[in-house]
This record gives structure tokens, C-alpha cells and sequence, in this order.
């Protein structure tokens, strides 16, 4: 009977902790956004308040940082900036990572396995170590304040992940399918756009997701490439706003930027959920 109850005690304990590590997981995860949220919603007397309001009333509630927020900035202007430039870079890394991907899966390259420890040296390379080059090369070419000046690097950057990832898939896909395509007379490219990368589509929606966010979040080189008011990216905005005055500190303007930056991402991965889920298990597991 002691040990009956001994085993039971400890399914007990473990049953009712694993709940709640589950719990604080979550709560150390999102509290910083939910405070940020919380934030942008509160008026200035609520910000400022000691001791801090964590529950704010609604007489301490407002959206007038948000409506101030397009007021003094032209902030639609900042998040089709963004949109646009994180949204080619992206379309871009898949066009031409996935045929270099399928190509370094399927085909006897000369030399591959050099191609393929350069481009795992060129993922893990630290990308602010190429700022300074990547600035004479926009000097250079004079597409300073130019979307091209963003778009270009955050393709290159992200390529190399883009072929990495790709090509693992394309070696997980059954070769005869792709056999009996060419005796059915296709060629090689119809067979990678109608057949073969339709069956990659959780490993494409995954790197693009993470390509996108990427392109969506930098910060370093938005800032330095891009100048002019009206083409600056939503990071770059966010963090250059500024109160009436120099000793005043928008809180509340600031984090509303930050929420309708961060809205745009927790959309779109909530929408590809599922394909992400597939693309994150499919290369862990082989058919």
C-alpha cells in the first residue's frame, strides 16, 4: 500500500508539473508583448504612474498613441516599405534557392562539397561583419536610398539558408517520381514547378516565413542605406520616434509602433501554421 501511494504521489506531482512549467513557459514568453501591448493602450498618466498600473481600468485606457502615431508620421508609408522590401527579398531567395537547391540535391556538381561548406561558412558568418563592405558596394553603385539597396543584400543573406534547407527536402523526395515525370516527357524545369515544388510546400511557406521576418525586422542596414523620410522601413521609424520635446520620451507612441509591427507577423504565421509545422517535422523525419 506505501508503495501504492508512494507511485501515485509522484504521478501526481509529476502531472501537475508539467502544467505548469507549460504555464511559465508561456507567461515568460509573452509577457513582454502582452506588457507592450498593454502599454500602447494606456494613457500617459497610467504609463508614468508609481506604483505601475499592470491592470489599467478602462477610464485608463485609450488609442490615441495609435491615432497620434499616423498623425505625425506617414507610418502606412514605413509599413509598405517594409511589406515591399521583405516581400521581394523573399520571392527572390526562393526563385533562386530553390533551383540551386535541387541542383546541388540532384546533380553530380564538380566540386560540391566545397559549394556546400561555403555555403554553410556564408549561413553561420555573422551578417553586421559585411556593413562596412556592403556600404561601399551601395556607394559604389549609387543606390543609396533605393530599395535595391535592401533588397539585394537581404537576398544574399538569406540565400544560403534558402539552399540549405531546400535541398535537404529535395533529398527526402522519392527519385522515381521524378523518373517517371521524364519518361511521361516532362523537362526539367516544368517537372521542378509542377511536380517537385509543390511537394516542398511546407519547406518552401517555412524559409520564406523566416526570410520574410528577417527582411521585416532589420534593422542596421535599413537604417544606414536609407535616408530619405518617406522609404525608411518600420524598425528604423519605430525607433526614431520622438516626443515634443528632447526630454520627453513617447512610451506610448512607441509601443504602439512596435504592436502594429509585430501584428503583421503574428498574422502571417498564424495563417501558415499548419504548413510550418509540416515543413519543421518533414525534415526531421524520412519517408
Amino acid at each position: 500500500m506505501t508503495k501504492d501511494r508512494a507511485k501515485k504521489n509522484n504521478l501526481s506531482w509529476r502531472n501537475s508539473i508539467i502544467p505548469l512549467s507549460v504555464f511559465l513557459v508561456i507567461a515568460f514568453s509573452l509577457g513582454p508583448i502582452v506588457w507592450q501591448f498593454l502599454t500602447s493602450i494606456k494613457t500617459n498618466e497610467s504609463i508614468v504612474a508609481i506604483p505601475n498600473v499592470y491592470l489599467p481600468g478602462f477610464d485608463q485606457l485609450t488609442l490615441s498613441h495609435y491615432s497620434e502615431l499616423f498623425a505625425r508620421r506617414p507610418f502606412f508609408n514605413y509599413m509598405f516599405n517594409s511589406a515591399f522590401v521583405a516581400l521581394t527579398s523573399t520571392v527572390l531567395c526562393l526563385g533562386f534557392g530553390a533551383p540551386a537547391a535541387y541542383a546541388l540535391a540532384r546533380l553530380r556538381l564538380p566540386g560540391e562539397q566545397l559549394i556546400l561548406t561555403g555555403v554553410l561558412v556564408i549561413t553561420l558568418f555573422p551578417y553586421i561583419l559585411l556593413f562596412l563592405g556592403l556600404l561601399e558596394i551601395v556607394k559604389a553603385l549609387g543606390i543609396g536610398n533605393n530599395y535595391l539597396a535592401l533588397i539585394i543584400p537581404y537576398t544574399a543573406i538569406n540565400l544560403p539558408l534558402t539552399i540549405l534547407v531546400m535541398r535537404s527536402f529535395f533529398q527526402q523526395l522519392p527519385k522515381d517520381l521524378e523518373d517517371s515525370a521524364k519518361v511521361d516527357g516532362y523537362g526539367t524545369i516544368a517537372m521542378l514547378m509542377k511536380i517537385v515544388l509543390p511537394m516542398t510546400l511546407p519547406a518552401l511557406v517555412t524559409t520564406g516565413i523566416l526570410a520574410f521576418i528577417f527582411a521585416w525586422n532589420e534593422f542596421i542596414f535599413a537604417l544606414t542605406f536609407i535616408t530619405v523620410e518617406e522609404m525608411k522601413t518600420l524598425p528604423v521609424a519605430a525607433a526614431q520616434l520622438g516626443g515634443s520635446s528632447i526630454f520627453e520620451i513617447p512610451y506610448g507612441t512607441i509601443a504602439a509602433a512596435t504592436v502594429l509591427g509585430t501584428v503583421p507577423l503574428v498574422l502571417l504565421v498564424l495563417f501558415f501554421q499548419r504548413k510550418i509545422v509540416q515543413g519543421l517535422t518533414a525534415g526531421a523525419v524520412k519517408g
